[in-house]
């Protein structure tokens, strides 16, 4: 009997131990899973948090842009308005002073008229362009040479096309000159103007006026723009210019019997007849 007690006391033991180690492992398993859940509350606030950020930081981003775009057309305003200033600040000295490099006397044979450099020199040649009645009597004797004088100098020019129709010739030297820019917008009557050339001989002759029409060619194709601008025997070939330095057309006539009336092909027609600019 006293043996079967003492067994009945250590399987005793024995349960409560186990019960004890069930009861740490537990608070174990409590304390583990109170610490997990606190880290998963921490990440969901830094996840809260970034996403907040990112909020954030995208509407930020959305206001610079819409600030940026809101710049740029304050300055598309602002260089309309500037575009607007230099048309009605026109500085005829300017402009001269930046196409005369570029102008020429045209000698062909007992006549003379103007011509003048443009676009960029190619490699060993510079494109020139006149109007054909200028060159015409070398060209329809046979002959492609012509001579171009400026500042005391003299260039041999060769006629390598030319455009009876269009009244438009295309020269060439081997010399290496700045060309003139050719405008891309069409003129527009009350733009203000710029004719250079070499009118009876008289070189870098400068005459200012405005576009009075474009208007259809008489007699042949496209248009012509007429211009108030005095042009007179010697002026044709010459550059008639813009405000902004560009070449606008290339002075061809002048209405007999009246003042003020003078005509020019428009540098457009030049450039799709030749291909230069």
């Amino acid at each position: 009997m006293r043996y079967l007690s003492t067994q009945g006391s250590w399987r005793t033991a024995l349960r409560w131990a186990a019960a004890g180690t069930v009861a740490a492992l537990l608070a174990v398993l409590a304390v583990v899973a109170a610490g997990q859940h606190r880290r998963i509350d921490r990440l969901e606030r830094e996840a809260a948090e970034s996403r907040r950020a990112a909020a954030a930081g995208a509407a930020a981003v959305d206001q610079r842009l819409i600030a940026l775009d809101q710049r740029a057309k304050t300055l598309d305003t602002r260089l309309a308005a500037l575009d607007e200033h230099n048309q009605q600040a026109f500085d005829p000295r300017a402009v001269a002073a930046s196409a005369l490099p570029s102008v020429f006397q045209v000698i062909a044979g007992d006549f003379s008229g103007s011509a003048f450099a443009v676009g960029r020199p190619r490699p060993g040649r510079t494109s020139i362009l006149t109007a054909y009645h200028v060159i015409k009597p070398v060209w329809a004797g046979g002959g492609s040479t012509v001579r171009l004088e400026r500042d005391g100098k003299s260039y041999r020019a060769t006629i390598v096309d030319v455009s009876p129709t269009h009244d438009l010739a295309l020269l060439t030297v081997t010399a290496k000159i700045n060309g003139l820019t050719p405008a891309r917008a069409k003129p527009t009557p009350g733009e203000q103007i710029l004719v250079v050339g070499a009118p009876l001989g008289l070189t870098d002759t400068i005459t200012t006026g405005v576009v009075s029409a474009v208007r259809a060619r008489v007699g042949g194709p496209g248009t012509m723009v007429q211009i108030d601008a005095p042009v007179n025997p010697g002026n044709s070939g010459g550059p008639v210019i813009n405000t902004r330095k560009e070449v606008v057309g290339i002075a061809d006539a002048k209405a007999q019997d009246a003042e003020g009336i003078g005509l020019a092909v428009p540098i457009q027609t030049a450039c799709k007849v030749f291909d230069v600019c």
